[in-house]
């Protein structure tokens, strides 16, 4: 039996990791933009950010 984190280790081994990383980097740039660009929220964006796109291909909306 795997628990949720590795689960989610071994499907993150099916994305290309640039393409990953692209799509991660746009989501964060246009939350900072729609906040304003005010200082202090990088972390918090990109973080967020990682996590939509996480859910998004691993739901097998998005192909990457």
């Amino acid at each position: 039996m795997t628990d949720k984190k590795s689960q989610q280790k071994n499907d993150n081994n099916n994305i290309d990791p640039d393409k990953f990383r692209e799509m991660v980097t746009e989501l964060a740039y246009l939350k900072a933009e729609k906040r304003g660009f005010v200082a202090g929220h990088e972390l918090e964006d990109w973080l967020e950010a990682e996590q939509e796109v996480s859910n998004q291909c691993h739901d097998g909306s998005q192909e990457v």
